[in-house]
């Protein structure tokens, strides 16, 4: 009689023992599956980007999406330096196109993007540490925005340019695919206006101009894009804005937007302000005058 409880005493307690091990794996199983699923991310991000000629300013771009954009799309507007190479050793989706200007070409980028949401950020745009955090933690959010601002600051020659009219420049750079995209052919802006926004914490860093040569190249590119855009509109430019114009332009730069605490550099940017100012206007009364 003893012989043959034992033996089932024991089998019992074997059996109760796997049962009991069995169950404890099960309840650790789901529990890894619910953090997993806790730390899967809801919100998937396109970073988008379009370039030409960027080598100097692509590789710290791209260094600072990783780990932050779930995919970089590239489109290149046949650029002749290195960039598609830099592009190319950060696995990013690159596509070589001919240029379709500004907002044709940022649009085309986007739709080539697989994720819900988008981040447009220029080649010469880099994400700070602060930036990068605020955006992870919007990557967890259940239920996200339709769009984020980011603050951009300016580096001019070198310089941080905090005033001037320059910072905070905010600036919508992530959204729903679905709403919509870029218009304009000088400086584009986006085409819709989301419902729910939030300014993320952290600054958007932006290696603008490294000479003063590099700005006054492409003052030049811009007024006469932009004076032809006026003479299009009609608009008329009177001698009283040329006279007066420019200097309300470096007064309302330097002086009311505080330009001065800027130092050098800031005194630079006010005065270049005012030249583009008078550089459009005369323009525009050169166009006008030939049409006549």
């Amino acid at each position: 009689m003893e012989r043959t409880f034992l033996p089932k005493l024991l089998s019992r307690g074997n059996k109760e023992k796997r049962n009991f091990v069995n169950t404890g794996q099960k309840k650790v199983r789901a529990k890894e599956k619910s953090a997993d699923n806790k730390r899967m991310p809801e919100m998937k991000l396109s970073a988008v980007i379009i370039t030409l000629n960027e080598e100097k300013n692509i590789g710290k771009c791209l260094e600072s999406l990783q780990g932050v954009a779930d995919e970089i799309v590239v489109v290149d507007s046949l650029s002749m330096d290195r960039t598609k190479e830099i592009c190319e050793s950060y696995g990013v989706k690159f596509i070589a196109t001919a240029w379709r200007g500004y907002s044709d070409t940022k649009n085309y980028a986007n739709s080539l993007a697989s994720h819900d949401y988008l981040l447009s950020i220029d080649a010469d745009e880099v994400l700070s540490e602060e930036l990068r955090t605020s955006i992870l933690k919007i990557k967890e959010e259940k239920a996200p925005k339709e769009a984020y601002i980011l603050n951009r600051l300016t580096n001019y020659c070198g310089k941080w340019i905090r005033h001037c009219g320059w910072y905070p420049e905010p600036k919508t750079r992530i959204w729903r695919k679905e709403l919509g995209g870029w218009t304009g052919d000088i400086h584009e802006t986006l085409d819709f206006r989301p419902k729910s926004t939030e300014t993320l914490k952290g600054d958007l860093l932006h290696y603008s101009f490294h000479t003063i040569a590099q700005h006054v190249n492409q003052m030049n590119k811009y007024t006469d894009l932009m004076a032809k855009r006026d003479l299009e509109k009609g608009k008329k430019a009177s001698l009283a804005k040329v006279l007066f114009s420019p200097p309300f332009k470096f007064f309302n730069k330097y002086i009311i937007r505080l330009g001065f605490l800027d130092g050098y550099y800031g005194f630079v940017v006010c005065v270049m302000s005012a030249v583009y100012t008078f550089l459009k206007i005369t323009k525009l009364r050169r166009l006008l005058a030939e049409r006549e």
